[in-house]
């Protein structure tokens, strides 16, 4: 098993976890192909993570790399960044920033 981590990418999990559903049990090229066509910013980082567990085969001499599926894509939560808003009458909302973290596990 390849993997590969992307940790606090700056967008939400919910908007990502729709892009990495495309790609999986796919093989690995195939999926770049997929995340190369969509137009969401997820599938920039998404193809990102996935190269570099591409990569990470190749270092570790794995015997086919054109061979690999995408075996797991998951998409958790990170923290928030927490910041306010003014409202009116004195008052503030809270604006939730969230992190993802973005594996991906490459196997035959």
């Amino acid at each position: 098993m390849y993997r590969a981590v992307y940790r606090y990418a700056r967008i939400s999990p919910r908007k990502v976890r729709r892009v990495a559903d495309l790609i999986r049990g796919y093989y690995a090229e195939d999926a770049l192909d997929i995340l190369r066509m969509q137009p969401h910013r997820g599938a920039r980082m998404v193809e990102k993570v996935l190269k570099s567990a591409l990569a990470n085969a190749e270092d570790l001499r794995a015997p086919n790399i054109r061979s690999l599926r995408v075996v797991e894509v998951r998409v958790d939560e990170g923290p928030r960044m927490k910041r306010y808003r003014p409202l009116f009458r004195g008052m503030a909302t809270i604006i939730k920033r969230r992190f993802s973290h973005i594996h991906v596990v490459l196997d035959y």
